[in-house]
């Protein structure tokens, strides 16, 4: 905090004290003239007024409008205040009255991977009907070339659907006998059409082991159905479709920055990557890397180190923090630690509608090397579990190590949590943890409440319980497989309590008014240490913003799911508009291939 600005907040407390000797407004009129000739050191480069600004800034929560320079937040007030600051080359927007709101952050997604595919994948995610699904694949099929695919990867439920259902395999063949065909639902199931076996090679005599860690199912003469389940892991379903084609380099690079452009437009300006299987770094990084460098990237990305060698993880987060700094890269791409997957051994997965799976004994002597080494080379690190007991068994491991070692202000993550108990919240705390929460028992209601029952639905996760105890939690999707990535499914999911079905799951206990949840969305930059630059409209901050279409705050519940942008803001820039804006953003060039479904279909669902 410079100088000048702590004598006006030291003359802001004074003022308080001399309304009783009234000199009040003289005081108060001398401080309004020097926050102007202060701002005024330096004109923005784009204000937006007349909007209806919630800033999460606790310091001052609302305002009208809203200066930007240099790519950072330089004053937030009333129209009156920040015109003012108008420069001769300054660019004024109107927000028409909008709500406007920070950029949203997601704390846990698969972005990058999201991106090098986005073009080659048919997304269901939103779409109503399963009869209005298949003619969008039908369809998909008829434009799909020789050689390639028609895939539906994960972001949708049968339950989103008003038929309440998957496709049969007899339905896909029926309408796709010569193209390949890949539909995955969460990383329970995996789809493939004839086509699909015959380009995979997966017949009779194929050996169940060449992918491990499912199961192919097999009808009474051993020949493969089509159906592959994850039993007891879903690592069948990454390794199948890993074997599909791919995009090229160039395509990759298109594909990347279309999708960004599709969560510019649902609001959402930052994110953290959390890699994935097949995911490697770095390998698998160069394309946002050449993005982030041409200087094209639309969102902020902070990635974590996930490992792919299972019995090699050691080996690997010991080259890594040797050759990597925590911070590496700039405010667009870098590198804020190790995860989701620190050691395979002590891996769980959230297919609710199997049993629970149990750690093998040697989970915690694997996993306690790699988080001493992280521990001891200060890299902060976040570890999937979905289930109490999981968790349980890593807590044992961090608390032997914070003994000598302590992790406390590493901020450390657990993922997801589903079915956290308030011991293990306490736990969390004392070694100054935090807790990334999402949507994903939202495409698995149906199971979730048929397996656990509606009394442990109605707490998982007990978001309720993480805050008041004080706990840090950050709200995401963990798209784009086992959820859609439209942060508006999550955020209505907080609010309603109800799967992307309707049926309802969190109790009038647990759920969130709208401004907690959107402060979980916001105001979370604590999950990558930038609570200090990101998450609120402030002086100083990043200028990453949003103004929607309609008013979140006053919107029927039920609806929330619909909202979107219609002037995303990041850095300062606008980096998507709608509406009146529109042609405030650059365009893209053409995504390629020519027959990519979102050429034809966009993203999420739009209805007609």
């Amino acid at each position: 905090m410079n100088s000048h600005l702590k004598q006006i907040l030291n003359r802001r407390y004074f003022l308080q004290g001399a309304a009783a000797s009234g000199i009040a407004l003289l005081v108060g009129r001398q401080l309004k003239g020097d926050r102007v000739r202060a701002q005024n050191n330096q004109s923005a480069d784009l204000i937006l007024t007349n909007g209806r600004i919630t800033t999460m800034d606790r310091d001052r929560p609302t305002a009208t409008a809203v200066a930007m320079a240099g790519g950072k937040i330089l004053a937030v007030g009333s129209d009156e205040e920040i015109l003012q600051l108008r420069g001769n080359n300054t660019q004024s927007v109107d927000a028409g009255g909008r709500v406007t709101i920070p950029g949203l952050n997601d704390t846990h997604s698969h972005m990058v991977r999201g991106g090098l595919n986005y073009a080659l994948e048919l997304r269901w995610d939103g779409v109503p009907t399963l009869a209005e699904a298949m003619d969008r694949l039908k369809a998909q099929v008829a434009r799909t070339p020789s050689g390639q695919w028609a895939r539906v990867v994960g972001g949708f439920s049968p339950w989103q659907f008003a038929e309440k259902r998957m496709p049969t395999l007899d339905e896909i063949n029926a309408i796709a006998p010569d193209t390949p065909v890949f539909i995955l639902h969460v990383y329970s199931s995996a789809l493939l059409n004839r086509a699909a076996l015959q380009a995979l090679k997966i017949e009779r005599n194929f050996p169940n082991d060449r992918y491990p860690g499912g199961t192919i199912e097999r009808d009474s003469n051993g020949d493969p159905t089509g159906l592959l389940l994850a039993t007891p892991s879903a690592l069948i379903l990454y390794s199948t479709l890993f074997d599909g084609p791919k995009l090229d380099t160039a395509q990759q690079l298109l594909s990347t920055r279309h999708f960004m452009r599709e969560m510019n437009r649902l609001g959402v300006t930052s994110t953290l990557d959390c890699g994935g299987g097949f995911q490697a770094w770095p390998e698998d990084y160069s394309v946002i890397q050449e993005l982030d460098r041409r200087g094209e990237l639309t969102m902020r990305i902070g990635f974590s180190t996930f490992i792919q060698r299972p019995g090699y993880e050691l080996e690997d987060f010991t080259r890594w923090t040797q050759k990597y700094r925590i911070g590496e890269g700039d405010e667009w791409f870098y590198l804020i630690g190790g995860g989701e997957m620190l050691v395979r051994s002590a891996y769980d997965f959230e297919v609710f509608g199997l049993p629970r799976p149990d750690l093998p004994p040697n989970a915690e002597s694997d996993l306690e090397p790699v988080i001493r080494l992280l521990a001891q080379q200060q890299w902060p690190f976040r570890f999937h579990a979905t289930y109490d007991e999981t968790i349980s068994r890593h807590l044992d491991v961090l608390e032997k190590i914070h003994r000598d070692t302590p992790i406390d202000k590493l901020h450390w993550v657990v993922d997801h949590g589903e079915t956290l108990t308030v011991r293990n919240i306490e736990r969390i705390k004392a070694l100054g943890g935090g807790i990334a929460i999402q949507n994903r028992i939202a495409f698995q209601e149906r199971e979730f409440l048929d397996r656990y029952g509606a009394e442990m639905a109605a707490n998982a996760p007990p978001i309720k319980k993480m805050l008041e105890m004080g706990v840090p939690v950050g709200a995401g999707t963990d798209a784009t497989r086992v959820s859609s990535y439209n942060p508006w499914l999550c955020l209505e999911w907080l609010v309603t309590g109800r799967g992307v079905g309707g049926t309802p799951l969190l109790n009038s206990q647990t759920r969130l008014d709208r401004d907690t949840a959107l402060r979980m969305w916001t105001d979370n930059g604590w999950f990558s240490n930038e609570e200090n630059v990101k998450g609120r409209l402030a002086p100083g901050l990043y200028a990453d913003l949003v103004v929607l279409n309609e008013d979140y705050f006053s919107i029927p519940e039920d609806k929330i799911r619909q909202l979107e942008s219609v002037l995303t803001i990041v850095g300062g820039k606008v980096v998507w508009g709608a509406q009146e804006f529109a042609d405030l953003m650059e365009p893209l060039p053409t995504l390629q291939p020519e027959w990519s479904p979102v050429n034809y279909y966009g993203g999420f669902y739009k209805q007609a």
